[in-house]
């Protein structure tokens, strides 16, 4: 099925040279006619070095977005988002560059924003289970839990939470003040649904198999984690004294 030319892939990258390139290649050879836009944060390794040889074999499709520093996942999606409502984009993914999310699922969850009737799509780990590959059970639970513990914080009716691979109608991005948006680590994630759930989208979940990653470095990190578990109490306590 070809689709129009109005889907955006936003990557945010920090030395992820090793994997970098395949992605790239996975993502725009799909029959689907994705754009892709690589948020890079001056990663050290040249990862934005390889985009920019890329470019000149897909003209009009690879875009490279180059911050200076590493200002955390969250800015490096806003900065996405703004990039891509800009350009009038109709459906804005977020995605992982380490091949943790499949890059065969994007037609899925455009589809079950165009299709399902979808305004955020969500790929989700555990919505049939527990679909997770190469991580260790202490990773697993500690995963499969914390989405347990935003559910029942939050009262959203979803099974995976913290999920990273999202597609988004442009309508939900247009509804969210960015410059509210108060995380940049894993509780980005959080927010962000919390934030279009409230507002009234409708969101479904895709499942999906997630991959730990085989080349690269994880940016997981204790105070990524602490920040999660703080911060979705003080999402829920802030949503009683504010407008949605």
């Amino acid at each position: 099925m070809k689709t129009p030319k109005d889907a955006l892939v936003i990557v945010p990258t920090f030395n992820e040279r090793e994997n970098i390139d395949a992605l790239i290649r996975r993502v725009l050879w799909l029959e689907e006619d994705f754009d892709l836009l690589i948020v890079d944060d001056s990663s050290p390794d040249g990862t934005g070095q390889v985009v920019k040889k890329l470019q000149s074999e897909f003209p009009g499709r690879l875009h490279l977005e180059e911050r200076l520093g590493k200002n955390g996942l969250g800015t490096a999606y806003i900065h996405g988002f703004e990039w891509a409502l800009a350009r009038e984009y109709d459906y804005i993914f977020e995605m992982d560059a380490d091949f943790s999310h499949d890059p065969n699922d994007l037609p899925r969850l455009l589809m079950a924003c165009k299709v399902q009737g979808a305004d955020l799509a969500i790929g989700s780990r555990y919505v049939t289970g527990v679909n997770v590959v190469n991580w260790p059970m202490s990773r697993v639970l500690l995963s499969f839990f914390a989405s347990k513990y935003v559910r029942l914080i939050t009262g959203m009716e979803i099974n995976d939470t913290t999920a990273g691979f999202k597609c988004y109608r442009r309508r939900v991005l247009e509804a969210i003040n960015f410059d509210s948006i108060r995380f940049v680590g894993y509780a980005f994630q959080i927010e962000m649904k919390f934030r279009a759930w409230r507002k009234g989208f409708r969101l479904i979940e895709v499942p999906v198999i997630f991959t730990d990653r085989t080349a690269g470095q994880s940016k997981m990190s204790p105070g990524i984690i602490r920040e999660a578990v703080f911060g979705v109490i003080f999402l829920k306590i802030t949503s009683w004294f504010t407008k949605p």
